[in-house]
This record gives structure tokens, sequence and C-alpha cells, in this order.
């Protein structure tokens, strides 16, 4: 069965039209933002469907209530920022004692925290060795500056359509003759990306090695499955390809775990027997503040200290004033020995194999040609059948018409979705109700559509 494009049109007009009128206060705000630059905090804001982002008010564990009173089951979980739930209790009461009680939320100084938050990354992402900043794109960036210096190596090589957040190195997508591409809408690139980079498609391990035979790739970045073009799970014996073909080369392996954390306790590195030279995480480990780390080999801090006219304590290009701070240290202990923990991962993902049952039960009764993935915490349904099997054909497999309907039936009936697809997350607070709740308004949305 195929969706009714002309249902969809018509049903597209009404959910735009409800969404203005539920949204008031918030449509207020937005109109009246006009010293922020695209009228939001951050210009990706606008993603949000419906021509303005609704407000917020306040949340707390899965529930967003907005300023125009409507209080959300949220799946979306600020893109994985959020997977502790919003607030947690126990990272609320480190935080305070640390900031108020405590006093000192920024002041170049250690605290005992970071090394029980570095000697917790490492027994569950199998790297020794850590290092703290804000962001998993500082964590990446940083990470791709030691590679080349301790391979003497001049190039990075990543998947087309893959996302390291804003790591201009990454932002690559594949030719039509297989060669290196800028990927369309790049802000201000300062180069050249070809200069810099080298691209490869996932789950395609002789694009890897035709890459690789060059001889001038340092560092492999990759998620260990896409999700930032929707989720693209591994095929069976790539990520073991991409290990072996790292070392035959004599490149790094870096692996991504910002959002495939969602995987298990210890990422899909734990989950798949992963063996990175290089991880890298960010937004969910500090419980909704902002976090970063990256975890690298003794070998690879080995020559990385010992790199002669390596100024790696000043003005080297890794590292800020801000990173490492103790209110952010704090955070991501409480977070990680608190929170996420091995039971309330395994509740989140019980809960999300729940809501991929649910959806493909629909799918199969609606003949419809969708998808659905499931990485352990994470669901996302896609409008393609097979499931994509790479970026480039995940890219493909968009449908901005139905991906704005389907954002906009949901949010009209207070769900939140992930703006930038359509991807489900649990956390410890989500409930089995809220599944069924989601599984119904699922099923009520297709049903109009064909």
């Amino acid at each position: 069965m195929t969706i009714d494009r002309s249902k969809l049109k018509t049903a597209l007009v009404a959910e735009r039209k409800l969404y203005l009128q539920r949204n008031p206060k918030s449509l207020e705000l937005f109109n009246s933002a006009t010293n922020l630059f695209g009228q939001v905090p951050m210009t990706w804001m606008n993603k949000w469907s419906g021509g303005f982002p609704i407000y917020l008010d306040r949340a707390k564990g899965n529930r967003i209530t907005s300023v125009d009173g409507h209080t959300y089951i949220d799946f979306a979980l600020g893109d994985t920022a959020a997977m502790a739930g919003h607030s947690p209790d126990e990272v609320s009461e480190a935080i305070n004692n640390r900031y108020t009680k405590l006093g000192g939320a920024t002041t170049m100084l250690p605290t005992a925290d970071g090394q029980w938050v570095a000697q917790e990354l490492a027994q569950r992402f199998k790297v020794p060795l850590w290092s703290f900043c804000l962001s998993a794109t500082d964590a990446n960036r940083w990470a791709l500056r030691l590679a080349r210096m301790v391979t003497g190596k001049s190039k990075v090589l990543a998947f087309s359509y893959g996302y390291h957040g804003t790591v201009d190195e990454t932002f690559v997508i594949t030719g039509e003759n297989g060669e290196t591409k800028l990927r369309p809408g790049n802000v201000g690139a300062p180069g050249n990306i070809s200069d810099t980079t080298r691209v490869a498609e996932f789950n395609d391990l002789a694009s890897v090695e035709k890459a690789l035979t060059n001889g001038d790739v340092a560092v492999i970045i990759t998620e260990p499955a896409l999700t930032n073009i929707g989720i693209v799970l591994p095929e069976q014996g790539f990520l073991e390809g991409l290990r072996e073909l790292a070392t035959k080369y004599e490149a790094l392996l870096l692996i991504d775990e910002t959002h495939t954390f969602s995987a298990s306790y210890g990422g899909m590195t734990t989950a798949n027997n992963l063996n990175p030279d290089i991880v890298t995480i960010g937004k969910s480990i500090g419980g909704g503040i902002a976090s970063g780390a990256y975890g690298i080999t003794k070998d690879l801090a080995d020559k990385a200290r010992n790199h002669t006219g390596a100024d790696l304590v000043d003005v080297g290009g890794v590292g800020g004033t801000l990173s490492g701070n103790a209110l952010s240290v704090t955070a991501m202990r409480a977070t990680l020995e608190k929170v996420l923990t091995k039971e309330n991962f395994s509740h989140m993902i019980n809960l999300a194999t729940k809501f991929t049952k649910e959806v493909q039960q629909i799918l199969d009764e609606k003949n419809l040609d969708w998808s659905i993935s499931q990485l352990g915490a994470r669901a996302e349904y896609r409008f393609a059948k097979p499931a994509p099997k790479n970026g480039t054909e995940s890219a493909l497999a968009s449908d901005d018409e139905l991906d704005e309907y389907m954002h906009l039936y949901t949010i009209n009936r207070d769900i939140l979705m992930t703006p930038f697809h359509n991807m489900a997350l649990m956390c410890p607070d989500t409930k089995e109700n809220d599944i069924d709740r989601h599984t119904q308004i699922f099923r009520d949305a297709i049903t109009a559509i064909i």
C-alpha cells in the first residue's frame, strides 16, 4: 500500500492550522525574537515543523511542558543530550552541591570526580586514557588533530553523510565517480574538502580500502551505526573489517559513540566488541550539562606525549578554558554513576524493543513500504523498505512533505519526536503506556493518509 498524496496534502494543511491554533504564546515569543539570528537561540531550532518551535516552560523526566500549557511525552530527549531524562534528581542534587554549596564551577583546577569519570569511561569503552571537553564536536576535532600528529599523515577518512558535529573534515559525500565532495549546505568551508578528507560508503569495505590505499589517511572516523542521516545499522562483518583495514594501512580507528551510546551501557564499543584507538562521546554523559570526552589508547598517548614540538599544555589547538570544569565533571559522574546504569539501560532497551515491535506491526498491517530500525534504547522509522544501508541511500530516502506531516501529527497530539528525523529515544522515566500512546497516534496518522 502507498501513501495517497492528495490525502497527505489535505491532512498536512489541517495539521499546520492546528499547530498554529495550539501554540499562540510560542508564536508570539518567536515573532518578538528580533535580536536573535533566525529568531531562535541556535539556527537549527528552526528545524521544528510548523514554521516556529514550541517554547519551553519546564521539563522533568520524559515530560516537557510548553508555554502554551501542553505537556508532551518526550521521545526527542534533546537529540540524545537528555537520554538520562530531564533534570534527574541525582544529577540535580550533585550540580546544586557543586555550584551552590561548594562553589567553583570553573576554576581551571581539577577535582577528584575527574578520575572517577575517566575510570568509568575506560571500563565502558575499552580505551584507558581520557580527556574532557564540552561537546562531541570538541572531542572529535581534537582527536583528529592528535591522530594527524602521531601518524604523520594528513587526511581523514569519513563516511558519506556521516555526522560528527561541526567538524569541517567530516562534512562529505560521495561524488558520482567516487570522489570526495563537500556536503551541500556546509557553511563557509575553509578550503577544498578533498585536501583534508577521503570519503567512503558505510557498509562498503571495498570503498574503505580504496581510500586507504593512497597511504595518506591518519584516521578513520565513524559512528558504529550512522544516526544523523537516519539510523543505518552496520552489516555483519563491517565493523570488524574496518578494524582490520585500519591496522593493515596503519591508520587509527576513531569510534564516535555520541548517539550510539544508546546501544548499551558501553555503547556499541561494548555491545559489538569493538577495538578502537580513539573513542569520542558527548551530550548524554552530562545529564543535560554541556559535556564531552575523548579516550585514547596508551600507545597513542605515549606517541603524543613524546612528539617533538607538540604543545599539549598551551596553544597546541587541543583544549579550552572551560573544558573539564568542575560543574561539568560533577554532572558526568552523577549521570554515569546513578542514572545511566546497567539496570536503567535494560529498562530503556526493553521499551525501545516494544516501540519497534508495535510500529512494525502497524507497517505490516497496512502493508506500507516503510521500515524501522532499533539501536538499543532508540528506534527510528523511515519512509523506505528495505532500510537504507549507507548514508547516500538514506539521504535519497527523505520525503520532506511526509516528514513534516508525521512530526506535526505527533506534536499536535502531545508527543515530541526528534525534529531532525523520526527518532524515538527512551530514558529511565519512559513508561510502557508512553509507548502505547505513540502506537495509537502512529496508527491514526497513517490511517488518515492511505
